[in-house]
């Protein structure tokens, strides 16, 4: 996991965490990571990219609209994060103080309610 200043553009994210990420089949990601070296990173790897191709692209890149729309539980997750007051504002200034935050919410919200 990574935590990153709040202006740092989701291209500079993705490179710094590409080593670290898991063997998996595909990553779903939004149009904010259609970049054509991200896109061979992930082909690199053998991970299939389900990004839809920004507005701006001279020629568009398919997806798989039916996995993509999967993307919604990802979006789900961080709204109830957001929820918790002390999360949605960032209260602490120690970055591992405001992970063990999101731990405990994530405990609660994830885990109690089974």
């Amino acid at each position: 996991m990574l935590l990153s200043e709040g202006q740092m553009s989701d291209y500079k994210g993705a490179a710094l965490m590409i080593e670290a990420f898991p063997k998996a089949e595909a990553l779903l990601a939004d149009r904010g990571y259609d970049a054509d070296w991200f896109r061979a990173a992930l082909e690199q790897r053998g991970i299939a990219a389900c990004i839809p191709s920004k507005t701006n692209r001279k020629v568009p890149i398919p997806h798989d609209a039916v996995l993509y729309r999967q993307r919604h539980k990802v979006e789900n997750m961080f709204g109830k994060l957001k929820d918790w007051r002390r999360i949605h504002t960032r209260y602490d200034r120690c970055a591992h103080t405001f992970m063990s935050a999101i731990c405990i919410a994530a405990t609660v919200i994830f885990w109690l309610p089974q």
